[in-house]
Formats: structure tokens, sequence, C-alpha cells
């Protein structure tokens, strides 16, 4: 990770984004870089010059947080924080991976357990990140990728290249993913969003927070009476699917 933080405060109300940027400005570490009251301002700015952590309120005057994260796709930042006064989005806020969810009103010590896990976060980013660039520049063996738009896949000193099209479907396993391919599975040390970023958007969805299926492989999309929903793939593999991404599959499949 970086010495120093970008960050941005997309708030709707005036006296929450002081509050934090007072907060933020006795980090000497953190850079406030965007402050943002509306979802197409917080849009162009985050595109125009992306940041590291994001506070990122719910509501925003009848638009909704969770469409930023949605448009900024796997460019969204490595650590987000849910700044809300409401409870009842607390499930979706961590399905989609945010680092935390502070309840308004907050306190200082409060706000300082949100901020070191985002830092945690950015840590752990930043490390993968290196180890990958090492392990690039460390393997002028590694034999050269099949031509089309591979993944590359290490597990010590063994190199694999699959093509994405061989890929069924990905689940995280902590800060590992299993890839599933033509019947095998491949350990590979990262995390599903960081290899999510890596792979088309076109071809792969996510389903829940643990886990990306090719959406070709999908054969059917099925609602249960409890409201959730699974995925019913051509190899006969049964996922589930979180609600907050039904929809989005859902128009992917041409079901809408």
């Amino acid at each position: 990770m970086a010495e120093t933080v970008r960050a941005a405060v997309v708030e709707d109300e005036p006296p929450a984004r002081l509050g934090l940027r007072a907060l933020l400005a006795r980090e000497p570490s953190i850079v406030l870089v965007h402050e943002c009251a509306d979802l197409p301002h917080a849009l162009r700015a985050l595109r125009r010059e992306p940041v590291d952590l994001l506070f990122l309120d719910v509501q925003l005057a009848g638009q909704n947080g969770f469409d930023l994260l949605s448009a900024l796709g796997p460019a969204r930042p490595p650590a987000v924080v849910f700044v809300t006064a409401y409870d009842h989005h607390a499930v979706r806020a961590f399905d989609v991976e945010a680092v935390d969810y502070l309840l308004k009103p907050f306190d200082d010590q409060r706000f300082a357990q949100a901020l070191g896990r985002a830092m945690e976060r950015l840590r752990l980013h930043g490390a993968q990140k290196l180890a990958r660039q090492l392990a690039d520049s460390l393997a002028p063996g590694a034999p050269p990728a099949p031509e089309g738009r591979t993944v590359t896949l290490r597990d010590g000193a063994r190199t694999t290249f699959l093509r994405e099209d061989e890929i069924d479907w990905i689940e995280a396993q902590d800060y590992y993913v299993e890839i599933h391919a033509g019947g095998n599975a491949h350990l590979h040390r990262e995390t599903l969003r960081e290899l999510e970023a890596r792979l088309d958007p076109k071809r792969f969805v996510r389903i829940h927070r643990s886990a990306i299926v090719q959406v070709d492989r999908i054969r059917r999309l099925q609602s249960l009476p409890s409201g959730d929903a699974t995925v019913l793939l051509k190899d006969g593999t049964v996922l589930r699917v979180a609600r907050s991404r039904r929809e989005a599959i859902r128009a992917l499949l041409h079901l809408a």
C-alpha cells in the first residue's frame, strides 16, 4: 500500500460531509481527493481520478450508493465504508464486500475502528498486488500464454494458463480463489474481487460475494418461494444468488 491513502466522501448531507472531512483531516496519511453530494458527480469524479478509500452514504438524494459501486464495476475503490442512518442495508453492504458499515450517529472511537479496518484492507490489497508483480518479474522461464484472453495462475514454481472460455465458475476461499474449469479445480492466491477485475465483464457475472459465474454456463435462474434464487449451471452445479444480484443476472440472461 502506498504511504498516502487517497480518499473520497460521497454524502448528500452537508453536516455529515463536514464531519467526515474533519475526522479524515486528523489522519496525516490520508488525502481527501473528492467530496460529492450525488451519484452522477461521484461517478464522474471517481472515474476521472480513482481513490483507495471511499466513505459512501446509502441514500443519496433519491439515489442509491449501491448503484455507484455497480456503475464503477471492478474499478471501484479497494476499501469502501458505508455511512448511513439505516441499519437494514447492512447485509447488502457486506454482500458487496464493504469494509465496514457506520450507523449515524457514530463517535470517534467507532470511526477509528472502521478506518483501521479499511487501512488493513488496503495493506492486504497492496501486498497482494506487489506479490503478483514480483512473481511476474521473477518467472522468466514461465511458458508463453496461449493466444487469446487468458487468466494466469501461479502455485509456487508452477504457472498455469486458462483461457477465459474454459472457466465455469469461481469461488472465494479466504485469500484464495478456487477456479472450476471442465471438472478440474485450481487454487490460486488472489482475492475474488482482484481476479474479477482481470476478467471480461461481458462474460462473467458476480452472483454473490463469494462466487463468479461465466454467463454462458448458466442453464437457468430459479426463484425460490423464500424470495431467494439459485442458478443451475450446465454441469449440474447449483449456486446461490444474492438478492442484490438477481435482477442483473435476469438482464444478462434476457429474462427481464
